[in-house]
């Protein structure tokens, strides 16, 4: 059959026995682990790294805050100055005074559309009619008297 079994009875033969078996378990966690201080340094160095990467993305997050509200404020005034521009359109078109213009109240086209037909009646529609003929004063220059002239030959000839 083979070797037979022997009993360990002190100490220095049970240290024999395992010597081998421990060099062979210490050998091969030597290996396991042999690259233990490269893994450590890359591991700080990722850290380190990870760290400026969030700083990185808390100012980045910071800036596209500010670059939003930006954005948000501006299309309020461009809101704002079309809602303006379309009360002067319409207050113009159904004859309201300019100064009136800003008074129109709605949140779209048709409301402030309606709100100035009712204004226009308050208000009395007036058809603008511009100026059919230069009202500016003569100027007494040498041209002056061309100009003179001028306008009334066109008098004549109508």
């Amino acid at each position: 059959m083979g070797e037979e079994f022997k009993a360990i009875t002190t100490q220095e033969d049970f240290d024999k026995a395992i010597q081998e078996r421990l060099k062979r378990e210490r050998e091969s966690i030597e290996k396991k682990y042999a690259d233990y201080e490269e893994v450590k340094t890359r591991n700080q160095t990722l850290e380190t790294e990870a760290g400026t990467l969030k700083k990185a993305i808390a100012e980045s997050n910071k800036k596209a805050e500010k670059y939003d509200k930006d954005i948000s404020d501006l299309n309020a005034k461009v809101t704002g100055y079309e809602t303006a521009n379309m009360k002067t359109r319409i207050a113009l078109q159904y004859g309201i005074p300019f100064d009136l213009a800003g008074r129109l109240v709605g949140e779209d086209e048709e409301s402030i559309t309606a709100d100035a037909k009712k204004l226009a009646e308050l208000v009395g529609h007036k058809e603008l009619i511009a100026p059919l003929k230069d009202v500016e004063p003569t100027v007494d220059d040498k041209d002056g008297a061309y100009k003179s002239l001028l306008e009334n030959l066109n008098l004549e000839g109508e």
